[in-house]
This record gives C-alpha cells, structure tokens and sequence, in this order.
C-alpha cells in the first residue's frame, strides 16, 4: 500500500456493515466480476438538495478514497467525502424495504422520499 492510498483510507469515513458487505459480495458474485468496488458518491438533486448515488465501478479516479471491508472495496470521490464522513452503509431485506441505506450524520435534513438530503 501506497502512502497516497493510506492516507485516502482514513480520509475515507464511509462504514459497510456486516450484512452490506456480504450482500455486495453476493451481487459481485452473481455478476461474475471480481474488478468492481461499491462506489458512494453525493451529487446535487432530489428535492433536498443531495442525492446519493450507490453503484459498482470498475474504474479509481484521481482522488479517490478507498476503505477496505474484507475484500470488499468501498470508495469515495474527493468531493464526497467531506458529505459522508461518519456515514454507515447498511442492507435492509423486510417486508417492507429491500435495498442498501446510508445513515449520514452529516444531513441536516432529507425528504418524505428519503433519497435525498440537506
């Protein structure tokens, strides 16, 4: 490891639970793909102001922060991270919602929708 990639990691701050981690290894796995990473990014939008967005990337842009979780990369552009420091990703599988959440100390507020934030 790099000193860049050490110092980006704990610049990093984004969490991945248990359950979200095997989940994502799960997806990656149904895929095939062994060269994607969960990227967590923050873009402007949504009636709050702040979406999240939640995808696999095969891709490490300049800047990135990336955080290991047993073999499950997580990363971060550079102008995300100060929006998601302290942020926990979690999968929830209920009758009622099946999906990953990200609870943010960070947002100030969010929408009925709960997509978006502040």
């Amino acid at each position: 490891m790099t000193d860049t990639i050490a110092t980006s990691t704990e610049a990093h701050g984004v969490g991945l639970t248990d359950v979200a981690a095997q989940k994502v290894r799960s997806l990656l796995a149904q895929e095939g793909r062994e060269d994607l990473r969960l990227r967590v990014a923050v873009q402007p939008g949504g009636c709050s102001g702040l979406i999240y967005q939640l995808y696999f990337d095969e891709r490490m842009l300049d800047g990135d922060a990336v955080r290991d979780f047993d073999g499950v990369e997580v990363i971060v552009d550079k102008m995300s991270v100060p929006y998601l420091v302290g942020a926990s990703i979690d999968f929830e599988d209920t009758i009622q919602k099946q999906g990953f959440t990200i609870d943010n100390p960070n947002a100030g507020g969010s929408c009925a929708c709960g997509d978006s934030f502040s």
